[in-house]
């Protein structure tokens, strides 16, 4: 079918609305009409030139929810009319981090960026023009209409809003997952998000109900700081040296249980001071993204030895989103979990420009296009 969709054609210019060419399903696949995708940072790092070694041109979005309009042969669990949110990384449920309960390590991730369907390794994509389109994550959620793997679909029930739901399919999942599942939360626990986007506030709304005594967001935009407290930090800090202070008096010397490292690149210089915030046994968790080439960090190798220290990493909130996704719904249900509350501003997807340029002002927890019946 032909729709548009937001194209990156290389690093450093602007996205691209235009008409692209979608193909209907195949053995093991879904095609689905969006309601709207999240505008992650992710997604910008490919803008920005980060080496993340994708195949251009590229459309971008991999954080969305909609209703399922066609199925290929053999797909089980879904059928035309459901409501489901995107998947960024795949779960096909058989490989073996599936099969360990680690959907979120899928081994049908290893081809995300390469724009070659799960399915049988063609481009589902192209151009008006016929050439090979690489949507990211194999999503490619800036455009009306993506056809997927079944492995990329989590159905989902359809009393919960489709723009709220679409934001599970990643920052929500990740960043609640890093606090609560990799970040292992208890009460009582002091907790330190640094960096306070779209996944560092699912962190701190993580952290506030795992119960964490005091939730510590460090960002140096005050409109984030302020936000973060609405979303339960109890105190807040515009960097880590600015925190580190009052950190350990708060906890008299003993320093954060966990501290989550979600800003919007991770550069190897920002371990050290997380380090140095971390009480003994306790760790730091690694989920912002770093460009591939980037081997270089600043670690107190005392600490990690000497103070029984950890350094984690993170993708997805490290648990399965079949579980993950479901979860956080009922936690949303029941007030638990802010979904409406993430979305700052909403745009048209021909505002795309607008959306990251606002994102990268700081302006923004959650910017979201917004999916209209002129779009489709």
């Amino acid at each position: 079918m032909q729709t548009k969709g937001a194209l990156l054609h290389k690093p450093g210019e602007d996205w691209t609305v235009e008409p692209i060419e979608v193909g209907d399903p195949v053995a093991g696949e879904v095609q689905l009409r969006l309601a709207a995708s999240g505008l992650c940072h992710s997604d910008e790092h490919f803008r920005g030139g980060a080496n993340l070694a994708a195949s251009y041109p590229l459309l971008g979005g991999h954080e969305g929810a909609g209703v399922v309009t066609k199925v290929g042969p053999g797909v089980a669990g879904v059928e035309v009319g459901d409501h489901a949110v995107l998947g960024f990384i795949p779960a096909c449920g058989v490989c073996r981090p599936c099969s360990q309960g680690l959907q979120n390590l899928c081994d049908q991730g290893a081809n995300l960026l390469t724009g070659q369907s799960i399915a049988d390794n063609t481009f589902r994509t192209r151009t008006a023009g016929g050439a090979p389109v690489t949507p990211m994550c194999l999503l490619g959620t800036f455009a009306p209409y993506v056809t997927v793997s079944q492995s990329s679909v989590i159905k989902i029930e359809k009393d919960v809003p489709l723009e709220a739901a679409a934001l599970l399919g990643c920052g929500v999942s990740t960043g609640w997952g890093s606090a609560v599942s990799i970040g292992n939360t208890r009460p009582g626990d002091t907790v330190v998000i640094v960096g306070v986007g779209g996944v560092g506030i699912n962190a701190v709304q993580g952290a506030a109900a795992a119960g964490a005594r005091f939730v510590i967001a460090v960002d140096p935009v005050e409109f984030k700081r302020d936000k973060a407290r609405e979303f339960g930090a109890t105190h807040t800090f515009a960097s880590m040296e600015e925190a580190a202070g009052p950190v350990a008096e708060l906890t008299w010397g003993a320093q954060a249980h966990t501290v989550i490292l979600t800003v919007g690149e991770l550069q190897g210089d920002q371990l050290a001071p997380a380090l140095a915030m971390t009480a003994k046994g306790g760790q730091v968790v690694v989920t912002a993204i770093a460009d591939m080439t980037q081997i270089d960090a600043k670690v107190g190798l005392f600490d990690l030895a000497l103070m029984q220290k950890r350094i984690q990493g993170a993708i997805f909130g490290g648990i399965s989103p079949r579980t993950q996704i479901p979860r956080l719904l009922d936690q949303y249900r029941t007030g638990q979990l802010k979904l409406d509350e993430l979305t700052t501003r909403t745009y048209r997807l021909e505002e795309i420009n607008q959306g990251y340029q606002d994102m990268r002002d700081g302006k923004n927890l959650r910017g979201v296009v917004r999916y209209t019946d002129a779009d489709y």
